[in-house]
């Protein structure tokens, strides 16, 4: 009679070494990630408690509104021309400071190209006047 091979006990898979192969490739993903970090905006800002009187002839307010619209000292300008009337503030007076000021509402979008536009200008006195509205 012929008879049949038996089902016995089913041969499992060598596991021992999965979780060193795991490790592994952790440790490879983690090593070869690169983490971006936000990198923000570049200021230095003065110790806590620095506060000293300003000559009001040195101070050029910069009012921002709602819509992007700005004031370049009580005059409305276009932010590309931030830059100019900025250089020509600086080489009349070295002492210069430029106060921005926005409203609440202001979107980050418009602070950010006038800073930039201050910046270019090669302004190094910029005050971020604190919004009351």
């Amino acid at each position: 009679m012929i008879t049949k091979p038996r089902r016995g006990a089913m041969q499992e898979v060598n596991s021992s070494s999965m979780s060193d192969i795991a490790f592994l490739l952790l440790v490879f993903f983690l090593v070869t990630t690169t983490i971006s970090l936000d990198k923000g905006i570049s200021l230095i800002l003065p110790a806590e408690g620095n506060e000293m009187e300003v000559n009001k002839n040195n101070i050029v307010n910069v009012l921002i509104n709602d819509q992007g619209g700005v004031l370049f000292d009580d005059k409305p300008t276009p932010i590309k021309d931030i830059k100019r009337k900025s250089i020509d503030k600086i080489n009349k007076n070295e002492k210069i400071i430029f106060s921005v000021l926005t409203t609440k509402r202001t979107k980050y979008k418009y602070y950010i190209e006038v800073l930039d536009q201050l910046k270019q200008a090669g302004a190094t006195k910029i005050s971020i006047a604190n919004p009351n509205n």
